[in-house]
């Protein structure tokens, strides 16, 4: 086995929801080994040219950035199929202004296996003539893959949106990173963009999703490595 294939086999660790057990890797994506099929949310595709429109000075790389990120997962692990959990485009005009390098990226990641767009809040329509499906939520058996986190107990879901990051006390000092939230009921994604920004999971937008705090671990994408981290044990902003 690879060098590279170790250390990121070292450095992911097992998420639970119900009986299911995923790879959460450290670059903020899921994994599920048994379906062959790698979950990611939020890529926010032309967030940076959105930004620039509005006048506002971003490097317009995030796009690429985002698709080499991604691009290193499916070398990795070779899914048979991805799913990308909504808000996979900034906004409704990002399809007009991704450029022909990174459109011909995302068609070259497609080859060889299914690819299915959730529709989110920023990407209700999805670019014309985009490769791959569109849905607004999938089951896999006991498992629900969509976008926006439905209130309540949320049995087996696994969504996105709220882009979660985790705030953790370091030596003598604390540190705020993306992190995958669960309980084993259900699963936030962290944001997969290179511009996404983060909400703090101690956030109230999460109390409607996960009632108490006994049960629910924080798993925080450090550098090299996951870290399951109860939710009690995090900080706020």
């Amino acid at each position: 086995m690879p060098d590279a294939a170790r250390e990121n086999q070292k450095a992911a660790a097992t998420l639970s929801i119900l009986d299911v057990d995923f790879v959460a890797d450290p670059a903020g994506a899921l994994y599920w080994r048994e379906e062959g099929l790698l979950v990611v949310a939020d890529l926010h595709f032309e967030k940076g040219s959105a930004f620039a429109e509005r006048g506002v000075p971003l490097p317009p790389y995030d796009t690429a950035a985002t698709l080499a990120r991604l691009a290193r997962l499916i070398e990795f692990y070779g899914p048979r199929c991805v799913i990308a959990l909504g808000d996979s485009f900034h906004d409704s005009r990002a399809g007009e202004r991704i450029g022909a390098e990174d459109r011909r990226m995302i068609a070259a990641l497609q080859l060889r296996r299914d690819w299915i767009w959730i529709t989110g809040n920023h990407d209700r329509i999805l670019p014309h003539r985009l490769p791959g499906e569109s849905s607004a939520e999938l089951s896999i058996g006991a498992i629900v893959f969509r976008h926006e986190p439905v209130a309540g107990a949320g049995t087996g879901e696994i969504a996105g949106h709220l882009h979660p990051v985790a705030r953790v006390a370091g030596r003598g000092s604390s540190v705020r990173r993306r992190s995958f939230v669960a309980n084993g009921a259900r699963c936030v994604l962290p944001a997969f963009g290179a511009f996404a920004g983060g909400l703090n999971l101690v956030d109230r937008a999460f109390e409607p999703l996960f009632r108490g705090r006994a049960s629910i671990l924080a798993y925080v994408m450090g550098r090299d490595a996951i870290y399951a981290v109860p939710r009690a044990l995090c900080l706020p902003d």
